[in-house]
């Protein structure tokens, strides 16, 4: 089982990024997917999830700037950011797991598998 995340890069602040996260391994269409950020010196922090049916969640910094969404059959999760700022500037992983409940969705701890995290610097 794998995940590959992709999509980071260097833009200036106010740009966009799409992040994309591939699954394979096994078909992820029953799992929760989500992404996590860590910038240097600081913990991993969600970003953004999607349960199976397809709610999904996004941080309070992200709302309004972030938005999550899914492609079944492509056992794929898109990341869209718009007006990125400085702060934003992290490694962004993906992640995903089967048994996950609304209050644990915001704690890494509860996913199963891990992408390798893709970079995303925002300069001002």
């Amino acid at each position: 089982v794998q995940l590959q995340a992709s999509g980071g890069g260097s833009v200036q602040a106010g740009g966009s990024l799409r992040l994309s996260c591939t699954a394979s391994g096994r078909t992820f269409n029953r799992d929760t997917m989500g992404w996590f950020r860590q910038a240097p010196g600081k913990e991993r922090e969600f970003v953004s999830a999607t349960f199976r049916g397809g709610n999904t969640y996004i941080a309070d910094f992200g709302k309004g700037r972030f938005t999550l969404s899914r492609d079944n059959a492509k056992n794929t999760v898109y990341l869209q950011m718009n007006s990125l700022k400085a702060d934003d500037a992290a490694v962004y992983y993906c992640a995903a797991g089967r048994q996950i409940i609304l209050s644990e969705l915001r704690f890494a701890r509860a996913y199963d598998y891990w992408g390798q995290g893709t970079l995303v610097t925002v300069s001002s």
